[in-house]
């Protein structure tokens, strides 16, 4: 599966069809596209820390998402209309107050779904706080 969007070019698709999620006040950046996979960034945002002290679950969900998102733009192009109808979550440890850094892996693309898995990091940290695999719909004719 070829990489069929730049970074420039995912980043311009994202401002223009989803400014209400990816605008420069939202602290999401995509760092790297690869085939079949990608790296994006969550800035930390005091607004994402829940009591205790830790990144909050639906933040995390959240980039789980966007990281799923970009890899699958990233395979097959510009297709607005690719959407999750599955995401689970795995919690593994508490997160810093620090950037997140999620990295996206696609296992299976194909004509009208794409599956992949989501590890997501705190920023300078190796081991994971969180475990995600997600399923994506492709609309028919889009590849």
């Amino acid at each position: 599966m070829p990489v069929l969007m730049t970074v420039g070019e995912l980043e311009r698709f994202l401002a223009a069809e989803f400014p209400q999620v990816f605008n420069r006040d939202s602290g999401l950046a995509v760092e790297a596209v690869w085939e079949g996979g990608c790296r994006v960034r969550q800035a930390f945002r005091e607004v994402s820390i829940r009591p205790g002290g830790t990144i909050s679950g639906p933040t995390m969900m959240a980039l789980a998402d966007f990281a799923m998102y970009v890899a699958v733009l990233g395979a097959i192009g510009p297709v607005p209309l690719a959407v999750t109808i599955n995401l689970n979550i795995n919690f593994l440890r508490r997160p810093g107050p620090r950037d997140l850094v999620a990295e996206a892996r696609l296992l299976k693309l194909g004509k009208r779904l794409a599956t992949g898995e989501v590890s997501i990091r705190c920023d300078g940290e190796d081991d994971s706080v969180a475990h995600v695999t997600a399923t994506y719909s492709i609309p028919p004719d889009s590849m």
